[in-house]
């Protein structure tokens, strides 16, 4: 089955209703800091997959890695300069290092390497 640029969409815009319930009405110590950032990587992963729908090889890859650069720029605090106290870039962007979030990246890499691995390439 082959998903097309609107099925890509679909599953962002739903991710992304998804990751706003999470970060406004979820106060654990579970989902919102560990699934939400599991969920993160995935939404990103959707959205570059609408935008290029075209297999780019390692995609998913390269959003790993983005989202790891991203939490080694909250490591050196540069996000704090640029975001002037600005609540909404900071729930974006993270405000604070953690290496657990870089675990969760890497769950939600291998979400996505299986979900592509079996929906994907069975067309094949």
């Amino acid at each position: 089955m082959k998903i097309s640029r609107k099925g890509y969409f679909i599953a962002f815009i739903t991710i992304l209703i998804i990751e706003v319930i999470i970060a406004l009405y979820v106060h654990d110590n579970f989902i919102r800091p560990y699934v939400g950032d599991i969920l993160a990587i995935i939404c990103i992963y959707f959205l570059a997959k609408t935008v290029f729908l075209e297999k780019i090889k390692n995609l998913s890859l390269y959003i790993l890695l983005f989202s790891i650069m991203v939490e080694f720029i909250q490591y050196f605090q540069i996000f704090n300069n640029l975001t002037n106290d600005n609540y909404v870039l900071k729930i974006i962007l993270g405000a604070t290092f953690d290496v657990k979030d870089i675990i969760c990246y890497i769950i939600g890499y291998l979400i996505i390497i299986v979900l592509e691995k079996h929906l994907v390439d069975k067309s094949k």
